[in-house]
């Protein structure tokens, strides 16, 4: 017996609205985590970089915790530990219906399943961010730190005109790869029920038992959200002296033959 592929199964009727609002939902989750962990990076840099060890105890605690636990453990305990805790009126107030807070293409926001998942991936996003900045300011020359000390700039001078701007270039390639990294991570949030992609793919698989196609969509869906992303991110990242963007490291390292 010979099997064809039934794409009208996936592309077409209720699985294709499934397969939308699982997509957009993604795109949503996506950006407001990438949000959460940018700020949460900022966040922790600045603690880090403040005098005395308090604040640089805090970060290597939380750096710690968060790059070495699941994150689908992480997103269990905030779904079901961590929300059952708040306040009765806050969890009937987000489980209520409101008009306002409906993206579009009908994709609430203020729900548990969204909330939690959100959080959980600027979370453990921002545990890897921080590190990868910190990577990109520790390849800046400490000739030029010791130069910028000597014209008699201050910590903050310091940071703003000398070690961001070649550190983030520096670091830039693995802070996309750590973003786009949230973006394919997002798909364990079904594992709370979050009606993302995967979970959505899933839901087709089971309404019509077309596996094939619906996970060969989804994969394809995921793979144009990541080359969107990773291209929009690297034509937005800051620039080299020479005025090019930083290359990926194999391209660099073609940009740049070493003589022999």
């Amino acid at each position: 017996m010979s099997w064809h592929a039934d794409w009208a199964g996936v592309l077409s009727g209720q699985p294709l609205t499934w397969i939308v609002s699982g997509f957009m939902t993604t795109l949503y989750v996506t950006l407001a985590g990438c949000i959460l962990a940018t700020f949460l990076t900022l966040l922790m840099l600045a603690l880090r970089l403040t005098p005395g060890r308090l604040g640089r105890g805090l970060v290597a605690a939380y750096v710690s915790i968060f790059r070495n636990t699941p994150l689908l453990v992480q997103l269990l305990f905030w779904y079901f530990a961590a929300w059952g805790a708040l306040p009765q009126e806050w969890r009937f107030y987000i489980g209520d219906t409101h008009p306002w807070a409906v993206l579009p293409m009908n994709i609430p926001w203020l729900t548990p399943e969204f909330l939690c998942a959100t959080w959980g991936l600027g979370l453990f996003t921002a545990a890897f961010l921080i590190e990868e900045v910190q990577a990109g300011l520790n390849s800046v020359p400490a000739g030029q730190t010791e130069a910028a000390i000597s014209q008699g700039f201050s910590q903050w001078q310091l940071l703003t005109y000398v070690l961001l701007p070649q550190g983030l270039v520096n670091a830039w390639q693995p802070l996309i790869g750590q973003y786009l990294n949230l973006m394919k991570l997002s798909s364990l949030a079904s594992g709370i029920g979050f009606a993302e992609l995967t979970y959505q793919i899933s839901q087709v698989e089971s309404y019509n038992a077309h596996a094939l196609e619906g996970f060969a969509v989804g994969t394809g869906l995921y793979l144009l959200l990541g080359i969107v992303m990773g291209s929009l991110l690297l034509w937005l990242g800051p620039k080299r002296r020479d005025g090019r963007r930083p290359l990926p490291l194999i391209a660099a390292a073609m940009d740049n033959p070493t003589k022999d």
